[in-house]
């Protein structure tokens, strides 16, 4: 991944839906260029995904779920990423093992998806945190 690359995935993370020639203008190459770059970095694995990101007045939280010491997280990631209202789910260093991003219609939504991760036998331990606000980087 070179300098092109890193310009295109910063446009890119803004918003998805930028044509490519609106890149190319930006970045100073061509369209086809541009075109190539993605279906390249999509190859790779550097693009995992095209998303979208909505402000819905629903509430957002960050569950920080602590597991059992002997629990491999990848399983555990891959099941809570298929949940309905989850929008990421990260594996972090620290004091909780996964970190899920939340995305519920209201507060008891968000207990309720809450006290489904609580049960799952992994979880020794979660602790919310509401969204107040986002930005872009």
């Amino acid at each position: 991944m070179d300098d092109l690359d890193r310009a295109i995935l910063d446009i890119l993370r803004r918003d998805a839906r930028t044509p490519y020639t609106e890149i190319a203008d930006e970045v100073g190459t061509s369209e086809g260029t541009v075109r190539n770059r993605v279906e390249q970095l999509v190859e790779d694995g550097i693009i995992e995904r095209f998303t979208v990101s909505t402000r819905t007045g629903n509430v957002k939280a960050m569950v920080e779920v602590s597991v059992d010491v002997d629990v491999r997280t990848e399983g555990l990631t891959g099941e809570l990423a298929e949940w309905h209202q989850v929008d990421f789910v990260w594996q972090v260093s620290g004091e909780e093992d996964i970190v899920v991003v939340v995305d519920a219609a209201d507060t008891s939504a968000l207990n309720d998806m809450i006290t489904r991760v609580r049960e799952l036998d992994e979880v020794i331990n979660t602790k919310t945190r509401l969204i107040l606000d986002e930005r872009l980087g």
